[in-house]
């Protein structure tokens, strides 16, 4: 085994480690970034074909790089992302080592940490001072302990493997849990003429656009994007909570299941269990409607507060309506009857840091920190979910958090004003007036 040394070593090249790499270049620290495949290879690899991004585009921001393209309030499809990602390495330089997996982090008896790896070369180690874990969240798919009992004629796959309708064999899809990559393959299979099946759970829902204005724009004017977890009401509970779900294909709109269902989409409670070609369904379809519907209020009556506060004239407000109402709550489902030859599960991820020997963990399997910090001297987390705020998960936040984290690394944290500007002032900076009620046909 090949040992080398360095000061940091960051494990994960996506958009977090690399975030982390460009501050530690900028400041000459002495570092590496291992990454299993390829700088941001996920963005290609876990898509699907017509996937395109929730927030608009001005969002996608870097420490050093930003979208700079024709379209800031536009949505980027996968392919584009994948582009634009490509650039931002080669704009600094990090020292990035590619298709080197990282097998064990432990604690070295006289301080500090062995990182060790497979590399293209075979076995390496690293020994280190620090380390920024920057492997995110998601990393086992989630599906029931029971989908093994499910007929195997009926095909089964994850959200993450899922590419293209045609990819799938003929016949209706079941597609299991009503987030931001369910309802959106949802959609995408419906868009493509196949009969749809559609088991929703307890995500909420936003308008793509209020009163003239994209609502995530809105939204990280008001400064959500920027607020610290502790400050959300329940406080770190606000982690566990499913994003609210819409799209960004064709310009973007909203995803209203309703209308879905309107137009053919099959709709169903919460999915309990399952056997052969059985399955069984809570009666919860109505109530999950309704619940998403009152957040769809919710949040753009907090937006109608912001723009009467800030005495903005902008378009009026246009009031949701539903059109379409269960008559029944079905509460069985039989996939053979109802033409249904693939089950796609999309209910998410679970942690495993198994290979981290470092007792910074809970109950679940999560690291413990405070924006990022553990209580493990020296070894720290990035690009996490809520990490530190709304933002910390996407393009908008992840700089921001490796500013900070960096910051503890170097001891510039406190010393010095923060260089990444608050998503607020983006906003407020980039739409300085706002939209004009007779601008808006």
């Amino acid at each position: 085994m090949t040992t080398h040394r360095t000061t940091v070593a960051i494990v994960g090249g996506g958009q977090a480690g690399l975030a982390a790499s460009w501050f530690l270049v900028r400041d000459g620290v002495d570092h590496v970034v291992l990454e299993a495949g390829t700088a941001g290879h996920e963005w290609a690899e876990t898509r699907w074909d017509n996937f395109t991004l929730v927030t608009p585009n001005w969002h996608c921001r870097l420490p050093g790089y930003e979208y700079a393209g024709p379209d800031p309030d536009g949505f980027m499809t996968r392919d584009e992302v994948v582009r634009w990602l490509a650039g931002y390495a080669p704009s600094f330089g990090p020292p990035l080592r590619e298709h080197t997996r990282v097998t064990s982090l432990t604690q070295r008896a006289d301080g500090g940490f062995l990182v060790e790896a497979e590399g293209p070369e075979g076995a390496e180690a690293w020994e280190v001072e620090q380390v920024v874990v920057a492997t995110g969240g998601y990393h086992v798919p989630v599906v029931p302990a029971w989908a093994p009992a499910l007929d195997p004629a009926v095909d089964q796959l994850h959200s993450a493997d899922y590419k293209s309708a045609s990819r799938l064999r003929p016949g209706g899809v079941l597609v299991v849990g009503s987030g931001q990559s369910g309802a959106q393959i949802a959609e995408d299979l419906h868009l493509e003429g196949r009969q749809v099946h559609l088991a929703i759970g307890d995500a909420p829902r936003v308008a793509r656009f209020h009163r003239g204005r994209d609502c995530m724009t809105w939204l990280a004017e008001m400064g959500l994007y920027d607020t610290p977890v502790a400050s959300y009401p329940g406080g770190p509970a606000a982690r566990e909570k499913t994003n609210h779900y819409v799209t960004g294909r064709d310009g973007g709109r909203d995803i209203d299941l309703r209308q879905f269902a309107a137009e053919g989409m099959r709709l169903y409670g919460r999915l309990e269990s399952g056997a052969g070609t059985d399955l069984a369904i809570a009666p919860t379809l109505r109530d999950a409607l309704d619940s998403a519907d009152d957040v769809y209020r919710s949040i753009c009556r907090d937006i109608d507060a912001y723009i009467e506060t800030q005495g903005l004239d902008v378009v009026p407000a246009e009031a949701y309506r539903p059109v379409w109402e269960p008559e029944a709550e079905p509460t069985r489902l039989d996939l053979a009857e109802a033409g249904i030859t693939t089950v796609i599960w999309a209910i998410g991820y679970r942690p495993d840091y198994r290979w981290v020997r470092a007792g910074v963990f809970d109950g679940s399997g999560r690291p413990t920190h405070t924006r990022g910090v553990t209580g493990v001297a020296g070894l720290y987390f990035l690009g996490l979910p809520w990490l530190h705020t709304w933002g910390s998960g996407r393009f908008l936040g992840v700089a921001a958090d490796a500013e900070y984290v960096t910051g503890e690394i170097t001891g510039r944290t406190g010393r010095t004003g923060p260089a990444t500007e608050p998503a607020a002032d983006l906003a407020r900076r980039r739409s300085p007036a706002p939209l004009d009620a007779s601008a808006v046909a």
